[in-house]
């Protein structure tokens, strides 16, 4: 007596856990699917995304639910089963079998396309930004080419190498400036080398002071912060599709095994075939 209490028991805990997880995950899609935006190629790609990554949770509620009426089975086979839900159940694991089945091409090909846009936005943005910096050069470069503007250029060297020049003269304060931990290291290998060779500081200076050589300079991190972008948003849809893909086509058969099979077994799906033998 005992033993059938506790198995009783154990069998009405395991549907009640599996008809909440089951209940649980119809409440959490119908949440994402709002805002209802169908037409938005980044809400699909988040809304397959969440229910994929929720998709196990049904699965094991209806595990636990067939093991519970498996128990009840088993524990008091002649007492009729109250209340039977297998059957809308199985249901609706085929239902989600092919709802994963779906979001499977669906998946990869919004991922896919957006990181096409992603790409494209990316090398969009880097053109615009040379753009910018052919323009401020092509401006610099006018400025320079009167009087006044070389005069004012001229002067700026002669403060920088002013500064370098003092600071490499007073042994004290190089050597404060080589020990300083706030110092970046690349910085200090600047100034031994220009206290090693003077004419290190006079290339340092005129190579800063040039404009084309500067433009240069920042065309070429733009250009690589450009590749570098276009890689990672490559990788991360490429990580996004793969994991999410594969994840939902596993899903997709684990339900329609789990639907397809329970509804063969109470006689559905042989009802129908032998309805369509018969004419």
């Amino acid at each position: 007596m005992t033993n059938r209490f506790a198995s009783g028991n154990a069998a009405l805990t395991l549907k009640v856990v599996g008809i909440i997880l089951m209940m649980s995950f119809v409440l959490d899609f119908l949440i994402l699917m709002f805002p209802f935006q169908p037409t938005d190629r980044g809400w699909q790609i988040n809304l397959a995304t969440a229910i994929v990554d929720r998709g196990i949770v049904p699965l094991v509620g209806i595990g636990m639910l067939f093991v519970g009426y498996w128990i009840d089975g088993v524990t008091d086979s002649d007492r009729p089963i109250s209340l039977d839900i297998r059957f809308p159940v199985l249901v609706f694991s085929s239902v989600l079998g092919l709802i994963f089945l779906l979001i499977f091409p669906l998946h990869l090909n919004n991922v896919r396309q957006a990181s096409t846009q992603n790409v494209e936005q990316i090398r969009q943005d880097a053109e615009q930004a040379e753009n910018q910096l052919q323009n401020q050069l092509s401006q610099f470069q006018a400025q320079i080419n009167n009087e006044q503007g070389k005069a004012q250029l001229e002067q700026l060297r002669n403060q920088a190498r002013n500064q370098f020049t003092e600071l490499l003269k007073n042994e004290e304060t190089y050597k404060q400036a080589l020990n300083n931990p706030q110092l970046p290291a690349a910085q200090k290998e600047l100034l031994k080398k220009f206290k090693e060779n003077p004419q290190e500081l006079e290339k340092f200076i005129a190579q800063q002071t040039d404009p084309q050589a500067q433009a240069t300079q920042r065309l070429t991190q733009i250009r690589q912060r450009r590749e570098q972008a276009q890689k990672q948003a490559k990788d991360v849809a490429w990580k996004s599709g793969l994991r999410i893909g594969i994840s939902s086509l596993l899903l997709s058969i684990g339900y329609m095994i789990i639907g397809w099979t329970g509804l063969r077994s109470m006689g559905v799906l042989q009802g129908s075939k032998r309805k369509v033998a018969a004419r």
